[in-house]
Formats: structure tokens, C-alpha cells, sequence
């Protein structure tokens, strides 16, 4: 896969991910049974996916792969369970978050918080310094993903007083935690490990994690015909078909770039509630979308796109994510 034809795989995963929110309304279920089956379903099939891979490569019959840029080193498997913890913790954090603030700055502060997250760790972990361009692409991104959602309008939270604290610090925790697994598995897929054992690692350790959770609020909706389909389609498409897609993607995608491409994600659950919901955006919020817009193509352009004087990366990069 080439570093041109990284980004689009990345937008495409963050597509199925936009349409999880419309879909999710077909199925008589809470919100967090939802996205816990969603989880279980999901992380199975990658868990199943990379256990093939690893017999496929242990019997000799698919060459591991090997990073371009750095000598394999031993698998971090210490990491990946801290990372497949921080995946399932993301989802706890989120929804506890929303039930606080509200969904509109659960989501805003959540995801907007992510990519900026994920540079710093980025950097913190010796990988690149963000640039200056993807901090003013960013900025843009994240502003515009913050006027979508709620519409130009501050939004209070469950208390009277306004905005509630904690759930904005549950909801920046959760952030934080999406970075801190992105950054495990950028580290894991640039060490050498194929991206599907890395994903299937991450979300088959989440999926065992948050069978639990699935038991204890009520999975019965998954008894019925449209349940079954609506779990299949979030677990096959916006988990395991949309993270092979990131996974692959971020071979060659700088993780902080691939963090802000996953801001589309808000965009197309906007467009989609106009189009199969008839819900309605102001224009504020269209705005808002034209603006989240500009900064994902502005970040997405290649390095020399960007900047004429700038040497096109030679070595591929390699990042990972998820979302609620």
C-alpha cells in the first residue's frame, strides 16, 4: 500500500464508523448493550482473523511482514494488553461521560480531544513532532467537529449549574485512552507486526473484557431478528471490516494525521441523520461541517503537496485507532 492510498483507507474506516449512530437506532437496545455487543462481536472476528494470520505465518505459508523502518524487535505483549484494557475502558469512559455532559460535549470533548492526545503521545514516544500544518489542520478539524455537533449553541450538562465537570473529565480520560492505544499499536505494526494481529490483539482482548458488560445490561434485544442484524452490521462492518481498513491504512499514515482523518467520522453521522433521519442542521452547522472538511484535506496532502520545498517520506509510517 502506498502513503498516498493510506489516508483513504483511514477515511473509509472513519465512514462505517459515521454510520454506526443510524443504524444503532433500528435495535430496541440501551446504548451501552449496544456498543458492548458491538465490541464483543467486532473484537471476535479480529481475534479469529489474527489468530489465522499468526498459524498462516507460523506454517511458513505467508512471509511476515517486517517494518521498512527499524529491525523487528520482540512482540510487546505487555502493551497490547494495556492496550486492549484502554480499548474497552474508552467505551466505559465515553458513555459515562455522555450520560454527565450530555451527547453533544460527551462526543465533542471525546473525539475532538483524541487527535491532540495522540500527537503528544506521538511525540512523547520519539516518533516524529507534530508539525505546524497538522496544528492548524487539527485546530480546524476539531473546531469544526465542535460547531457540527452542537450547532454554534453551548450545551449544558446534567446539572443545572451548566456544564458538568466530571463528565468532561471522563470524557477527556477517554480521549486520552483512544491516543494511548493508538500509540501502542503504531508502535507494534512499525516494529514489525502485521496490522491484523495487532488489531485483532487489541479488540479480541476488549471483546473478553466487555463480555461482562454485555451480560449484565441486558443483551435479550439480540433474541429478536432486526437486534441480530443491527449487532452483526456494528460488530462486522464498523469493527472488524472498518479496523482491518484503519489497520491497513496506517501502514503508511502518520498516527496524529490518521487521529485527525477520524474526525470525518462525526461528519458522515451528521450527513446521514439529514439523509435517513431528516434530521435538521443550521446553518452553523453546516459551517461547522465545511470547516471539519477543509482541515481533513488540508492534513490529509501529501508532504510535498503541503510544502513544495519538502522530501517526500521515503520509509512507510504506521499508526492505529478506534472509536466509539
Amino acid at each position: 500500500m502506498n502513503s498516498r492510498s493510506g489516508p483513504l483507507a483511514v477515511v473509509a474506516a472513519a465512514v462505517l464508523w459515521g454510520t454506526a449512530g443510524t443504524v444503532g437506532t433500528l435495535a430496541s437496545a440501551a446504548s451501552v448493550s449496544l456498543a458492548a455487543a458491538r465490541l464483543v462481536l467486532g473484537g471476535a472476528l479480529l481475534g479469529a482473523l489474527a489468530l489465522v494470520t499468526r498459524r498462516r505465518t507460523s506454517n511458513g505459508n505467508v512471509p511476515a511482514r517486517r517494518s521498512p523502518r527499524r529491525s523487528p524487535r520482540r512482540s510487546p505483549i505487555v502493551s497490547l494488553i494495556l492496550g486492549a484494557v484502554a480499548v474497552a475502558a474508552y467505551q466505559l469512559c465515553y458513555f459515562a461521560a455522555v450520560a454527565r455532559t450530555g451527547v453533544a460535549i460527551g462526543t465533542v470533548v471525546a473525539i475532538g480531544s483524541g487527535p491532540v492526545f495522540t500527537g503528544l503521545l506521538s511525540w512523547i514516544a520519539g516518533r516524529e513532532r507534530p508539525s505546524g500544518r497538522w496544528a492548524l489542520a487539527t485546530a480546524a478539524a476539531v473546531a469544526g467537529c465542535a460547531v457540527l455537533v452542537t450547532g454554534g449553541r453551548g450545551t449544558g450538562g446534567a446539572g443545572a449549574g451548566g456544564v458538568d465537570a466530571g463528565g468532561v473529565a471522563l470524557a477527556l480520560l477517554g480521549g486520552l485512552l483512544y491516543a494511548f492505544y493508538a500509540v501502542v499499536a503504531a508502535r507494534a505494526i512499525g516494529g514489525g507486526m502485521a496490522s491484523g494481529v495487532v488489531m485483532g490483539a487489541l479488540f479480541g482482548g476488549a471483546a473478553v473484557l466487555m463480555l461482562p458488560v454485555l451480560a449484565s445490561t441486558g443483551p435479550g434485544w439480540l433474541a429478536h431478528p432486526g437486534g441480530v442484524l443491527t449487532a452483526l452490521y456494528l460488530g462486522c462492518a464498523t469493527t472488524g471490516l472498518a479496523y482491518l481498513l484503519y489497520g491497513r491504512g496506517l501502514r503508511t499514515t502518520p498516527v496524529a494525521t490518521a487521529a485527525t482523518l477520524a474526525l470525518a467520522e462525526p461528519a458522515v453521522a451528521a450527513l446521514l441523520g439529514v439523509v435517513a433521519l431528516r434530521e435538521h442542521l443550521s446553518p452553523v452547522s453546516w459551517a461547522g461541517l465545511a470547516l471539519l472538511a477543509l482541515g481533513l484535506v488540508v492534513v490529509a496532502l501529501p508532504a510535498g503537496a503541503r510544502d513544495p520545498d519538502a522530501v517526500a517520506p521515503g520509509t512507510a509510517r504506521a499508526a492505529a485507532g478506534s472509536r466509539q
